[in-house]
């Protein structure tokens, strides 16, 4: 639910609409050091790189609209 299938970097985020593997949709907002996923899970480390992926941790749980 809440993997993106390609590499996004901060500037990304800045007003971002992306689908996810699972066909989803997440939706990022914010500037600078301050982001959010979904309006409500803020990014608390963002753009770790990875060998195949730019991590960006959120601190909380995303979950599909039932």
């Amino acid at each position: 639910y809440h993997v993106v299938g390609k590499k996004l970097a901060p500037k990304d985020l800045e007003n971002g609409s992306f689908d996810t593997l699972e066909k989803s949709k997440l939706m990022t907002s914010g500037s600078g050091e301050s982001y959010k996923v979904n309006g409500s899970a803020n990014v608390v480390c963002g753009n770790v790189k990875t060998a195949n992926a730019n991590v960006y941790i959120i601190d909380t749980v995303l979950m599909p609209k039932s």
